[in-house]
C-alpha cells in the first residue's frame, strides 16, 4: 500500500508538529523576556538615559564599558554552522552571567565605577538579545533592544576608530 504525501493525517501530523515547536520557542523566548526583564531591563534603561544627557568626557566613558563588555562576551566559537542567532544568543547569556555574579558580589551601589560596568553588561546583554530575535513577541523590550545595539555598534565604532587613531592624537 502507498501513503500518499499529501494526505490529511500526515498534513494533520506535520501541522501539530509544527504547532508544538512554535509552543515551545514562544515559551522559551517568554522566559527570557520574563528574566531579561526581572534582571537587565531597568539597569539597561538607568544606562540609556544616563548616556543621553552625558558630556562628552562621559560618553566615552559609556562607549569603553560597553565596548568592553561586547567585546569579553563574545562567544570565541569559530564554527561556520552556528548561525549569526545562536552567537548572538551565546553572547546574551555570557552578558547576563556576568550581570548576575555582579550583582551577587555588589558591595556598593554609591561606586560609580562598578555600577557603570555592570550596566554596561546588561545593555550588551539585551543588545545580543535583540539582536537574536527573542523579544519579538514584546514590543517594549524589543524597542529597549534596538537602542541598546545601536549603543553597542556607536561604543564599539569609537572603539575602533580610537584603535586607529595615533596616541598623539587621543
Amino acid at each position: 500500500m502507498l501513503v500518499e504525501l499529501y494526505s490529511p493525517s500526515i498534513f494533520a501530523l506535520g501541522a501539530e508538529v509544527n504547532r508544538q515547536t512554535m509552543l515551545r520557542w514562544l515559551s522559551s523566548d517568554h522566559q527570557k523576556i520574563r528574566s531579561d526583564r526581572k534582571q537587565l531591563e531597568a539597569r539597561a534603561r538607568r544606562l540609556l538615559q544616563s548616556y543621553l544627557t552625558a558630556n562628552e568626557w562621559q560618553k566615552r566613558q559609556y562607549y569603553q564599558a560597553i565596548a568592553g563588555a561586547a567585546s569579553a562576551c563574545q562567544p570565541g566559537i569559530d564554527d561556520p554552522s552556528l548561525s549569526n542567532e545562536k552567537l548572538a544568543e551565546l553572547a546574551a547569556q555570557a552578558a547576563t552571567k556576568v550581570v548576575q555574579v555582579r550583582d551577587r558580589k555588589a558591595k556598593d551601589a554609591h561606586d560609580h565605577s562598578a555600577v557603570l560596568i555592570t550596566d554596561a553588561y546588561a545593555t550588551v546583554a539585551i543588545a545580543y538579545r535583540r539582536a537574536a530575535s527573542a523579544y519579538t513577541a514584546d514590543k517594549e523590550m524589543e524597542q529597549l533592544g534596538t537602542a541598546a545595539v545601536h549603543l553597542v555598534t556607536i561604543a564599539n565604532s569609537f572603539k575602533n576608530a580610537e584603535s586607529v587613531r595615533s596616541p598623539t592624537e587621543i
